[in-house]
């Protein structure tokens, strides 16, 4: 187990995000199987999973593709990284369980706060991710990094807190993981109180996916997104729940990866974004604005802005709406005709 590169990553859910991380796991000489559905898991067996990025495209063939977890022929000591959307994360975990054994870790690099525990009701060596990276998935068999030479922000923990068991005086599984992500061209590090990173990055950057997706990407800096996350910092502080300050925050942000030109590629918005884009029929919002509307209601504070757009981008979604077809003033005069 002293060997790092002997331990086999399981991306579950090989989109933008598990797409770009596991192609970046490949070329560092790591063994990774990809589990990916439908047209793009077809396409990653057929011709394997093609990267574009600043640097030009590339492709990676990973040891294994499947289409289901029982596919996968499993290992007691793999790594999954699930990158499946939040939304998907329950029956997702379900499937794995049944065939995946209890000892392999599981690395949530999902946004959101609800992954990391809806996992440890099926196993019990769970690890938050927070994740930066710009990247996309808009057709079978090809994701888009945004970014380079540093492709994504990882940073790793044990949930609900702790750095990860040390095995025989061995480095800790989240150690162990973090070392493979910066082997693989991305930058991580631990921490043992992952999840005030992912309150953080929830309130300071999620909550305003589904505003860009309903209003366009330059919404993100208008009043609606402010309006969002003012609602979710006033739940976090009724509910006591901590997070990361903007200000300790923000070092870390500022920190590659850098946004690039991609030739070909046009610069698109959020995953939530990108469920509309592709028009998946689904979208995240229920995990991210929704997670602060359950708070509000758990609480007592109100979250209107909060509640208004999680049901618009659940109509947006599930009605085939393009990414950018609400105004920003419309949503607002929406909100302030609403009855108290």
């Amino acid at each position: 187990m002293c060997d790092h590169r002997a331990v086999r990553f399981v991306v579950y859910g090989a989109g933008a995000i598990g797409g770009v991380v596991g192609a970046g796991l490949l070329r560092a000489g790591y063994e990774v199987a990809m589990i990916a559905r439908g047209a793009h898991g077809a396409a990653i067996t057929r011709t394997g999973l093609r990267v574009e990025s600043p640097d030009g495209p590339s492709t990676v063939r990973p040891s294994a593709v499947a289409d289901r977890p029982e596919a996968v022929e499993w290992r007691a000591d793999d790594a999954v990284l699930l990158a499946v959307k939040s939304q998907d994360t329950a029956p997702a975990v379900a499937a794995l369980a049944r065939w995946a054994p209890p000892t392999v870790a599981v690395a949530c690099l999902q946004n959101g706060v609800a992954n990391e525990p809806t996992v440890l009701r099926w196993f019990p060596r769970v690890y938050g991710v927070t994740v930066m990276c710009p990247a996309a998935h808009l057709e079978p068999g090809t994701v888009v990094a945004y970014s380079s030479p540093v492709a994504a922000l990882l940073d790793v923990g044990r949930y609900p807190t702790g750095e990860g068991e040390v095995e025989d005086g061995d480095v800790g599984v989240a150690a162990r993981i973090s070392a493979a992500f910066n082997a693989s061209g991305m930058d991580s590090v631990v921490r043992s109180d992952i999840m005030r990173w992912k309150y953080a990055k929830l309130v300071l950057l999620n909550l305003a996916n589904a505003v860009d997706a309903l209003c366009g990407p330059r919404a993100r800096g208008g009043t609606l997104a402010r309006l969002v996350q003012e609602e979710g910092t006033a739940v976090l502080a009724a509910a006591g729940i901590a997070m990361a300050s903007e200000e300790e925050d923000r070092p870390r942000r500022g920190s590659p990866p850098q946004m690039k030109p991609v030739p070909g590629q046009p610069r698109g918005g959020s995953s939530s974004w990108q469920s509309l884009a592709r028009a998946t029929g689904s979208i995240e919002t229920d995990y991210l604005n929704g997670e602060i509307v359950l708070l509000g209601r758990l609480h007592g504070v109100p979250t209107p802005a909060n509640e208004h757009v999680r049901r618009l981008a659940n109509r947006a979604a599930v009605e085939g709406w393009r990414p950018g077809s609400c105004t920003e003033s419309g949503i607002l005069d929406d909100l302030s005709a609403a009855p108290a």
